[in-house]
């Protein structure tokens, strides 16, 4: 769990291609087996090329759709998809060269070790006959303890008796750096339990036609279970206004997003056994085998609160519809297929617009991802990631933050005392990039041949204490959050360090076929984004070595909120898709901070490394158009009506052609590479231009 890592764009955890596939037999050759990857039968990433631009609309009028609507059109959202463009084509790139690995490794004869967990997962998520005869058998334990329940006591124990195997349906609880210590971790214990994407959705008018199609889905999912029809209709009431109650109690996306700090809430065991006194928090972790600590953080303290007055004011019976509905909705993913089709009903085809379901090796490969990515990661590295493409990132890495610097040094609004710091800060970076130094033991995880969902309950169990036994301990700053697998990238305000998996370093992010131009603006601008994030309005409430402190001067602090209200202005006034929708600024603040001063960093860089250089134009471009075109590519996509509606609700990310215009129109570079007016709609003149790093 790692409440307060940055990722620049949401993206389920996905694998990815290596930047050269052409390298990777030789890598393959001296790191591990002789893997075969057929090109042929992978989709070709995004390359931006001058043909794409739209020349009936003006850069300085909408860059956002003079640089991709003529793409955009041309590739229409495929049919198991939510959104499409560069991230998604780069996924489904990454997820077919997983496809060869895991197909490869389980028909090996004898798979050991990591090779084993992956062929056991496959092997049993593909056999779909196997999953659609064994139905519900495979929860049916699990389902039979829930009916025995007696009382709300019995409740709380069989809750952390679940949590004890990884099993958490109430709310989430792990390790993370302790806010005040960040080189040593503490548990924390986070709000869930909720099915919907955020709290909003459980009380708003425009909402009610979602509550509905959920009301019917858990009717659904509890007949497969072998609730009667009538029975689950009356049920599935009872498990909507149960998880309505726990959205009254819950904090929104919003206010996590623009709030850190929620998530730190140190108190005693005894302090949490008084604020929750029917789920004693001393008995839970000596349920999970812990040593009972001086203190752990119980964040969102209302929520909790409200949990243990549900265990005595709640019905049994009530109770009962709830969890039974939670672990079959859990399960589902790893069930037959009528359970996996009604999942897809409501959280794909009702909430996102997504007309149909990935096929089941999709499916497979993101449980592996859940279950076991960096034992798949191991096997990508091997396979498909060169060396070369490591060192070439650390020399763009290290231009980049030299950037930085300069801007800090530059900044006109901030003293010289908080300078200071925040170069103090800037020092402190720490960079990870690929994969991470050292490989993660998987011994001791258990898989067969027998049970789909017995793996990855194993494996969910298997990992749970993994994470439980840092608890107490130094943290392990090798380790990763995201596998090297994943087509993201994200900055750990808690160990102040930027981190780039293996799978981003491809086109049209880093684009060998382009040149310094380009791949400074795409590329370039995502480190800068994720450095920048040190400096939001969330990360820059974190010091250099990761604790939580205020570093500010107060008028600094008065100033820099100043300028984030303009920002938050401007992003307001964006409107999306095919209903005209309000971008929130206050949610997606932190990023669009990041996005601002990701692309002057990157701009600031590519000057310096070019300085000496001729300004060749290539394809009719300038350097500086070709910079701004790397940035606006990045950032082709589209996404169906409905993944909209969410991703405005829940999402601390603007809509991609929002991230394209909106760090543009503050950059007068672009307006003088693109030639335009301080009028131009593309232009943020005077007093409307938000300058923060």
């Amino acid at each position: 769990m790692s409440p307060t890592a940055k990722r620049f764009l949401v993206i389920p955890a996905a694998a990815a291609v290596s930047l050269v596939l052409a390298g990777c037999q030789k890598h393959a050759e001296t790191a591990g087996p002789a893997w075969t990857l057929d090109e042929s039968q992978l989709i070709q990433p995004i390359r931006f090329h001058p043909d794409d631009v739209d020349p009936a609309i003006s850069a300085c009028t909408d860059f956002g759709a003079h640089t991709n609507d003529k793409w955009l059109a041309a590739n229409p959202i495929p049919d198991d998809q939510s959104r499409w463009g560069a991230f998604m084509v780069l996924r489904d790139r990454s997820l077919q060269v997983q496809k060869q690995l895991a197909e490869q490794i389980a028909a090996e004869a004898n798979p050991q070790g990591i090779h084993k967990t992956i062929a056991d997962l496959w092997t049993t998520g593909m056999d779909e006959a196997a999953l659609d005869a064994q139905g519900i058998t495979p929860l049916a334990a699990r389902l039979a303890e829930v009916d025995a329940l007696a009382d709300g006591a019995a409740v709380a124990a069989w809750l952390r008796a679940q949590a004890a195997v990884g099993n958490l349906l109430l709310f989430d609880f792990g390790p993370e750096a302790d806010f005040n210590d960040s080189s040593m971790n503490m548990a924390y214990a986070v709000q869930g339990g909720t099915s919907l994407p955020d709290k909003t959705y459980y009380f708003a008018k425009d909402k009610q036609s979602v509550r509905d199609a959920f009301a019917v889905h858990v009717q659904k999912m509890l007949e497969l279970s072998g609730v009667s029809a009538e029975d689950a209709e009356a049920q599935a009431r009872d498990v909507m206004a149960f998880e309505t109650r726990l959205a009254g109690a819950s904090k929104s996306e919003e206010d996590l997003s623009r709030d850190v700090s929620l998530y730190y809430h140190p108190v005693t065991a005894a302090e949490a056994d008084e604020l929750a006194p029917n789920f004693p928090w001393t008995a839970f972790f000596e349920s999970q085998q812990l040593a009972v600590p001086a203190k752990f953080s119980l964040a969102m303290p209302d929520f909790h609160r409200e949990v243990s007055r549900m265990l005595d004011d709640v019905p049994l019976a009530q109770w009962k519809s709830y969890l039974r509905f939670r672990l079959v909705d859990d399960a589902a993913p790893y069930l037959g297929k009528a359970f996996a089709d009604q999942r897809f009903e409501f959280y794909n085809k009702t909430l996102l617009g997504q007309p149909a379901q990935q096929p089941r090796w999709k499916r497979v490969l993101n449980a592996i991802e859940q279950s076991a990515g960096e034992a798949m990661g191991e096997v990508y590295v091997e396979a498909a990631f060169p060396p070369e493409s490591r060192a070439q990132m650390e020399q763009l890495v290290g231009n980049l933050v030299q950037a930085l610097k300069g801007r800090i040094e530059n900044l006109t609004w901030m003293s010289g005392t908080t300078k200071e710091k925040a170069l103090a800060k800037w020092a402190a970076f720490t960079t990870k990039i690929g994969y991470p130094e050292k490989w993660r033991d998987w011994s001791g995880l258990a898989t067969s041949r027998d049970s789909y969902y017995g793996n990855v309950m194993a494996a969910r169990a298997f990992n749970y204490r993994h994470d439980l036994d840092k608890i107490g301990k130094p943290v392990d700053r090798t380790e990763w959050v995201m596998s090297p697998q994943t087509v993201n990238a994200y900055y750990n305000p808690l160990q102040n360090e930027i981190v780039f998996p293996a799978a981003i370093l491809q086109p049209p992010f880093f684009d060998p076929s382009m040149d310094a131009a380009y791949n400074y603006g795409a590329i370039g601008a995502v480190i800068g984004h994720e450095i920048t994030h040190g400096f939001d309005d969330q990360g820059s409430r974190f010091g250099p070595t990761g604790n939580f402190e205020q570093w500010w001067t107060p008028a600094d602090a008065r100033q820099f909120k100043a300028l984030t209200g303009k920002l938050v202005k401007q992003f307001d006034g964006y409107r999306v898709g095919p209903e005209n929708l309000p971008v929130n600024g206050n949610l997606t603040l932190g990023e669009n901070i990041a996005d601002l001063g990701g692309l002057a960093i990157a701009y600031d860089a590519l000057h310096a490394a070019t300085k000496d250089q001729p300004d060749a134009a290539e394809g009719g471009l300038t350097r500086d158009q070709r910079f701004f075109y790397g940035w606006g590519s990045v950032w082709r996509g589209q996404m169906r009506p409905e993944a909209l509606k969410v991703r405005l609700a829940t999402d601390p990310h603007s809509p991609e052609w929002a991230r394209v215009v909106g760090a543009l129109a503050n950059h007068p570079a672009f307006a003088a590479a693109f030639g335009c007016k301080d009028t131009d709609p593309m232009v943020n003149a005077g007093d409307k231009r938000v300058v923060i790093w």
